[in-house]
């Protein structure tokens, strides 16, 4: 909005003209999502704590566990609604909003916000009720990737090549089999960070990390020289994601003021299957899909151990971990919650720093 707003008013006084430049947007877009969801936070936790909608922890015949997170169950949950305003917020007011992909990132973080809202809302204002069914929620999250999807693959041939890391110009000609490979990277996407929000700050703090990576990749992808020096698909208008990578930072930075140990307020599913599907869709319209597999290295750890252990149990009447997803696991070893939090964020910035290397490793 301010783009639009300000810099059309540059001939009239000059420092208006710095509306133009990406860089300055993305900073600010940042600042103002962490402002608003420390101005808001308080606010949005008082009201979520007055519903009174507790949270059930399961305790499966773990009582080490069950003990640990016993506490948890008054923490009031939901509060991806705070990152879901804070991020679309200040994406509205300092990105182009003309731009489609700024318009198609945020379809995807409200089109699944609703879903986990909807998800959260049953689990909550209903005690027995499981929410949503797995099936449901996955339907609603192909859907969606399909759409998006069949959008991109109707409007130019050249999405459907998908680029292969560590291969210079090396590209997978997927042909009409692109629309279920968009839906499978933002369903698997949305469900892995989905799984990871299990402790506190875990996702959210992981999901910092993979939005400053993307937020350069979106950068050079839509700069010509700069990826044609670094031999980056050019993808002309790409470099706007880069302000809503940034606003997603901000944004969950400023959940984090509140997500971290002992959190005050948990994310619930309408903020962790909204940042999963946003960190997907910018991978797919920065052509950075299978580097996502090594960036989110930490989502993919989370949903494998939970498919392993569901594996083997069906097949072999066996556990492979003590519990999944696995930072439980290590929790039941007898490492203390905030350590495996930041045990896991660490991993994240190596992980992170890795996928920023491969700029030169093709």
């Amino acid at each position: 909005m301010f783009y639009h707003l300000f810099y059309p008013l540059r001939d009239y006084f000059f420092g208006f003209n710095v509306f133009r430049y990406i860089t300055f947007r993305a900073a600010m877009a940042s600042i103002t999502a962490f402002a608003i969801s420390v101005l808001i936070g308080p606010w949005l936790i008082r009201f979520l704590a007055g519903l009174n909608w507790k949270q059930t922890i399961k305790r499966e015949g773990f009582s080490r566990l069950y003990e640990a997170h016993a506490g948890k169950e008054k923490t009031p949950t939901m509060g991806g609604l705070l990152v879901l305003g804070a991020l679309v917020g200040s994406t509205l007011l300092w990105a182009d909003i003309t731009n489609r992909y700024i318009g198609l990132c945020l379809l995807v973080v409200l089109w699944l916000g609703f879903l986990g809202f909807m998800d959260d809302y049953l689990k909550l204002s209903k005690r027995d009720s499981k929410g949503l069914s797995a099936a449901g929620k996955l339907m609603g999250q192909l859907v969606l990737g399909i759409g998006i999807g069949a959008f991109l693959f109707l409007d130019a041939p050249s999405w459907q090549k998908v680029s292969i890391p560590f291969l210079k110009n090396c590209f997978w000609s997927m042909g009409p089999f692109y629309v279920v490979f968009v839906s499978v990277v933002i369903a698997g996407a949305s469900n892995a960070v989905n799984l990871t929000d299990g402790l506190d700050g875990l996702a959210v703090g992981c999901t910092l990390m993979i939005s400053l990576t993307y937020g350069l990749f979106s950068y050079l992808a839509g700069h010509a020289i700069f990826s044609d020096y670094l031999k980056l698909p050019f993808i002309p208008g790409a470099g706007e994601l880069a302000v809503f990578c940034a606003a997603l930072f901000g944004a969950g930075m400023g959940f984090l003021w509140f997500n971290s140990h002992p959190a005050t307020v948990f994310m619930g599913d309408v903020g962790s299957l909204s940042l999963g599907g946003a960190l997907g869709a910018v991978a797919i319209f920065t052509k950075k899909e299978f580097l996502l597999l090594i960036v989110g290295g930490i989502f993919v750890l989370e949903a494998v151990s939970v498919i392993l252990q569901v594996g083997s149990y069906r097949f072999r009447k066996r556990r492979i971990f003590l519990m999944a997803p696995i930072h439980h696991h290590f929790q039941l070893q007898g490492l203390v919650e905030s350590k495996v939090v930041i045990r896991f964020w660490i991993i994240s910035i190596l992980l992170a720093l890795f996928g920023l290397a491969t700029l030169k490793l093709q």
